[in-house]
Parts: C-alpha cells; sequence; structure tokens
C-alpha cells in the first residue's frame, strides 16, 4: 500500500508538471525577465481578466492556449499571464505584481498585450478587442520583432 502512495503521488506530480509544460505561461515578471535575458528573448505581457472579460476569454481561447501558438511564440518570448480577476482570488504578492504591471504600463483596457524586451522596456502594444485569431496574432508578432530590430 505504501508503494501504491508513492507511485501515486509520482504520477499526479507528473501529470501536473506535464500540463504546466504544455502551458507554456508564467506569472512571474521577474523571473520572465530573467529567462528572457539569459535566453536573448523579448517578453509577451497579457494582461487579462479571466474570470470576467469575454474578448480576454476569446484571445486565450482562440490564440494562446493553442499548442501551435504556444510553441511558435517560445521561440522568441517568454509568456507572462497577468490576471486581474474578479472572482478568482489571487495570492497577494502576484496580485501586489500585478497591480504594480498595470500602473507600470498605463494599462487601460482589457485584454492588453504589451510586448516587452529583457529589461521590461516596452515596444508593442495591443489593447483591447483585437480580434485576433492565431495565424494573424503570430504575424502581428512577427512584424513587431522585425520593427523592433530597426529602432
Amino acid at each position: 500500500m505504501k508503494h501504491f502512495k508513492l507511485v501515486a503521488a509520482l504520477l499526479i506530480t507528473s501529470a501536473t508538471f506535464a500540463t504546466a509544460t504544455v502551458k507554456g505561461w508564467t506569472t512571474d515578471f521577474e523571473a520572465a525577465k530573467d529567462q528572457a535575458k539569459k535566453e536573448g528573448k523579448e517578453i509577451l505581457l497579457d494582461f487579462t481578466g479571466s474570470d470576467w472579460c469575454p474578448p480576454c476569454q476569446a484571445l486565450h481561447k482562440d490564440v494562446f492556449s493553442k499548442k501551435a501558438f504556444i510553441d511558435s511564440a517560445k521561440e522568441n518570448f517568454v509568456l507572462v499571464e497577468l490576471d486581474y480577476p474578479r472572482k478568482k482570488k489571487l495570492d497577494e504578492e502576484l496580485k501586489k505584481q500585478n497591480v504594480g504591471l498595470a500602473k507600470k504600463y498605463k494599462i487601460r483596457s482589457y485584454p492588453t498585450v504589451l510586448l516587452v524586451d529583457a529589461n521590461g522596456k516596452a515596444f508593442k502594444k495591443v489593447e483591447g478587442n483585437p480580434n485576433f485569431n492565431l495565424s494573424s496574432f503570430n504575424k502581428m508578432l512577427k512584424t513587431a520583432l522585425s520593427a523592433k530590430k530597426f529602432r
């Protein structure tokens, strides 16, 4: 019985880790900046109201949750979700981080997608209901990266 419990715990832990890896998003901005510096990437910040904002939910359903998006975006970006829920409770530190970032980047509507460099300097902002599909969003990312090279 003891071995069964150990095996069950390992399987649950492995399944949880695999899900987190496939999801491909983090919520820790400072860790994302460190990762971006280490890997030579930019950062995609998703300011979202996950439990109350229909355009945010559509963007997640149609773009951000797709494995094809995550695989493509992770070549050039560290993906960070900054959530501002109304019903779901966030850890106080996470809530404090998210509120601070919304103020810093002057976020006025949801969803807002902000592309920043590894130091946190913004170079592309898409606000409100962007009405993106997977193809158009990936094209916007590619164009934003190309334009950044000429700054």
